[in-house]
């Protein structure tokens, strides 16, 4: 059982499949915490001390490539999402509805993480 926001976060991202994504508010509503979008966006952006973590499954409740403040790495995250079959359209936006992934078993990734959160 992980025990920090972080690793709850590498552990539903790590179980998408390849060609699949998920969106930030939809990985923070599995952990129980449907206001916590951001801060999975803060977890996605430090998961390159993790080789195991494909973080650039993780996107935008509108289907795009969040682009804050790196150049380079959305650029990385389309030409991986595209290279595992995802397809994004002339407005740079790929089809939730074909390339969401749903786990099986979305209640096994709830965790009471209240206790230490500063958002609720």
């Amino acid at each position: 059982m992980p025990n920090t926001f972080y690793e709850a976060v590498y552990r539903i991202v790590r179980t998408i499949p390849k060609g699949r994504v998920m969106t930030y508010g939809q990985i923070a509503t599995l952990l129980g915490q449907p206001r916590a979008a951001r801060a999975v966006g803060y977890a996605m952006k430090a998961s390159g001390r993790h080789d195991d973590v494909p973080w650039q499954r993780v996107i935008n409740s509108r289907g795009s490539i969040s682009a804050k403040s790196e150049v380079e790495r959305p650029m990385l995250q389309r030409v991986l999402l595209e290279a595992e079959g995802v397809e994004f359209d002339a407005t740079d936006t790929c089809d939730l509805k074909r390339y969401r992934w749903e786990p099986p078993d979305p209640d096994s990734f709830a965790i009471d993480f209240s206790h230490d959160l500063p958002f609720r």
